[in-house]
C-alpha cells in the first residue's frame, strides 16, 4: 500500500451536502481505509434523522455486513430488548458504528470479529462526526470501549467511567456503557446478568437525562416568551 493510500480517510469521500441521505450514499463508495476490501458493503447508521439520542457501537458484525443494516444480529436483539425495557423506541433513536466496515478473520467457514486499529477508527471517524452534526442529538451513548475512546479519547476507560454523563463544550453530552456483544460474551450466567443489569441502569440514566434536558429546554423557552 502506498504512503498516499495510508493517509486516506473518509474525508476523501465526503459529499458537499452533508444530510444523512447524501452521507449514506457517499459512504457506500468509501475506500478510506483497507477494511472496505474484505467487507461485503458499508454499513451506515440508521434511525430517526432528528433523534435526540444516538447510539454508537464499534463496527458491524457478520449479519450486519451481509444485510447492510446496523445492530440486527444477536447483539442487536439484546439491544432492542433493553431499549424496550427502559421505555425507549428503536425507531426514535439513531444507531451507528464508529467503523462502517466489518473487520474479520476467517475461522473455517466462519468470519470472526477482529478489533479495528486506531488508524482504522481515525480514518472512519469523519462519517460519525458528520452523522452527529446532521442529527444534532442531545446525548450520545457509546457502546463499548472502542466507541468511547474514539469519541472521548484513548485515556477513557469504560471499566472506571461507565454510566457517567460527560459534558462536552459545543457538542452533545456522552455516556459510555457496555456493548451488548460483550454481555453475550460474558464468561458465565452470573456475569451476563450483572452486565445486563448495568446496561439497563445506564440506558435508564440516558432516558432520564433526555427527560431533564427536555424540561430545561421548556423552561428556557418560557423565559424567552
Amino acid at each position: 500500500m502506498s504512503k498516499n493510500s495510508d493517509r486516506r480517510s473518509a474525508l476523501d469521500f465526503m459529499p458537499v451536502k452533508k444530510n444523512l441521505t447524501q452521507l449514506r450514499r457517499a459512504a457506500a463508495a468509501c475506500e478510506g481505509c483497507p477494511l472496505f476490501a474484505n467487507a461485503t458493503q458499508t454499513v451506515f447508521g440508521a434511525g430517526a434523522a432528528a433523534a435526540r439520542l444516538v447510539f454508537v457501537g464499534e463496527q458491524p458484525g457478520d449479519q450486519e455486513d451481509r444485510a447492510g443494516k446496523p445492530f440486527i444480529g444477536p447483539a442487536g436483539q439484546l439491544f432492542d430488548a433493553v431499549l424496550a425495557e427502559v421505555g425507549l423506541e428503536r425507531k426514535a433513536v439513531y444507531v451507528t458504528n464508529i467503523v462502517k466496515h466489518f473487520k474479520w478473520i476467517p475461522r473455517g467457514k466462519r468470519r470472526l470479529h477482529a478489533m479495528p486499529t486506531a488508524r482504522e477508527v481515525d480514518a472512519c471517524r469523519p462519517w460519525l462526526e458528520a452523522e452527529i452534526a446532521a442529527i444534532e442529538p442531545d446525548l450520545i451513548v457509546c457502546l463499548g470501549a472502542t466507541a468511547a475512546q474514539g469519541i472521548l479519547g484513548r485515556e477513557f476507560r469504560v471499566t472506571r467511567q461507565r454510566g457517567e454523563i460527560c459534558e462536552r463544550p459545543g457538542g452533545p453530552s456522552v455516556l459510555a456503557t457496555f456493548h451488548p456483544s460483550a454481555i453475550l460474551r460474558a464468561p458465565d450466567e452470573a456475569a451476563r446478568h450483572a452486565m445486563r443489569r448495568g446496561f439497563v441502569h445506564d440506558l435508564k440514566s440516558a432516558a432520564k437525562f433526555l427527560q431533564r434536558h427536555s424540561v430545561a429546554q421548556r423552561e428556557r423557552h418560557k423565559k424567552r416568551v
